[in-house]
């Protein structure tokens, strides 16, 4: 496996965990429809990281071997995140916005902590 692909890897198992704590607030707290949508949110940002290797995966293997690779790779991340919005739309007794965006923040944060403990091991 690539040094991405571990790296992908490890922020998925992260955002997963991250998702056991929202489940465990979800259970165990008064907050039920913040935390059900960090859980919702957290489940489109893991297709979203999954999306996104697949993608950068197929433009490695094209460019190694000389080939062109087109993508509307931004375009289906917003569809995901409108996606989101409209089960929020649909369900807005059951999952706050605010919720939602921070399920769909999850990796992107932890991939922020991860370049910073990066940064301070040089």
């Amino acid at each position: 496996m690539t040094d991405y692909g571990v790296e992908i890897r490890r922020i998925a198992q992260w955002t997963m965990y991250a998702m056991a704590l929202y489940a465990l607030g979800w259970g165990f707290t008064p907050y039920t429809p913040v935390f059900a949508g960090l859980l919702l949110g957290g489940a489109f940002s893991l297709y979203n990281v999954w999306s996104m290797y697949q993608k950068i995966r197929k433009l490695g293997e094209a460019a190694a071997s000389g080939g062109r690779f087109m993508t509307l790779g931004t375009l289906s991340r917003l569809a995901v995140g409108a996606l989101a919005a409209v089960v929020i739309i649909q369900f807005p007794d059951e999952f706050h916005p605010a919720g939602v965006v921070g399920g769909l923040m999850t990796p992107y944060v932890l991939i922020f902590f991860r370049s910073l403990l990066e940064v301070r091991r040089l």
